[in-house]
């Protein structure tokens, strides 16, 4: 019986012993922060509300003395604390702790552990904010916060929403939408719709307008210019045809002139084109007193000798079969007019060809 109770101690004091392990495991868990895994409480990156909160700015000696984690940023719902906090690099971190005293503390540990929940975010009290391009990144629609200060975290389900970050400014909590401006953190100025402004105003001064004309005077400028241009092309596509008629009715009266001169041995066959590109050039009217200025032909079947010759026989121009029959004074003229006939004599005189001219 003794050895009985002796083993029943025994196996209490092992119960004992192992009951104080667990419970110093416990403890030592509390005091390292073993429960936490380390997270990201803010950075510098753009967020939901299109500015930023600058990493450098943000003021977190106060929180550290009081470093409570709230669930959804909800007063009253104490679920523990955030330890070993601190910066690193660009970013705000930390280790959650669960106290595991309320069941939704208890919940969200469970959770926490599991992966279910794995997000925190801060609530930021703004102190100072600033439009200055170095402190914007591209798509940035607000000021960015550039002094700020850490009131308390929280463990949230989504991160990234418009809940994952709280902005206040004193007690009152900001609460911003997308393209709404706020007094606070209002919206960022459009430098491009300045400049369209600014290119506007350039406009109506350009169309002779003041530059304080409304968008529909500006328009009706525009207007008028634009039926100005359309008239102007018009005018100068019947002005081009009505051109091509012209130019083709003083080729035809010049050419018409030189065949005319042709027919009345003004001019030979061959200085057709001559005379064509010079009537071109100096005009239908130039042409003509050139023309004009030249005496046409007398052929030489109207001739009639009326020299005596050696023997005083008349020999008519019909007649003539070599050069010697023509009369002296029709000698010039019959080289000038009848080119052929004088050529046609002047081989039958002297038996070879006459030479050009």
């Amino acid at each position: 019986m003794d050895a009985i109770i002796q083993c029943f101690d025994k196996s209490l004091q092992c119960f004992d012993s192992f009951l104080e392990g667990i419970f110093k495991e416990g403890m030592f868990a509390q005091k390292t922060g073993r429960m936490g895994k380390r997270v990201c409480i803010s950075n510098s990156s753009l967020n939901c509300y299109g500015t930023r909160i600058l990493t450098e700015g943000v003021n977190i000696e106060q929180y550290k003395r009081n470093p409570v984690v709230l669930y959804m940023h909800t007063r009253g719902e104490v679920i523990g604390v955030m330890k070993d906090i601190k910066v690193e690099e660009d970013s705000i971190t930390g280790e959650p702790w669960f106290d595991e005293i309320t069941e939704l503390s208890k919940h969200c540990k469970l959770q926490w552990d599991a992966g279910t929940l794995k997000m925190v975010s801060g609530r930021f009290d703004i102190l100072s904010i600033s439009e200055e391009s170095k402190y914007l990144l591209p798509g940035q629609t607000r000021p960015s916060v550039i002094k700020s200060k850490l009131m308390e975290v929280s463990v949230v389900d989504i991160g990234g929403n418009d809940d994952a970050i709280v902005l206040t400014k004193g007690e009152k909590t900001i609460e911003l939408a997308a393209g709404e401006d706020n007094e606070t953190l209002p919206l960022l100025k459009n430098n491009q719709k300045e400049i369209e402004e600014m290119n506007y105003k350039a406009i109506a001064l350009k169309l002779g307008l003041p530059e304080t004309a409304s968008e529909q005077d500006v328009l009706n400028s525009i207007g008028i210019l634009l039926g100005f241009k359309t008239a102007n092309e018009t005018l100068k596509t019947e002005k081009a045809t009505l051109q091509g008629e012209i130019d083709s009715l003083k080729l035809s009266g010049i050419t018409l002139m030189v065949d005319e001169a042709i027919k009345a041995g003004k001019v030979t066959q061959d200085k057709k084109e001559h005379f064509i590109t010079l009537g071109k050039n100096m005009g239908a009217e130039g042409l003509k007193l050139t023309l004009d200025a030249i005496p046409a032909a007398v052929k030489p079947l109207t001739l009639i000798n009326s020299g005596t010759g050696g023997t005083g026989t008349a020999v008519t121009a019909g007649d003539w079969k070599k050069l010697s029959e023509v009369p002296a004074d029709k000698v010039m003229e019959l080289r000038t007019n009848e080119r052929e006939t004088y050529m046609k004599l002047y081989k039958a005189e002297y038996g070879v060809d006459c030479p050009g001219y």
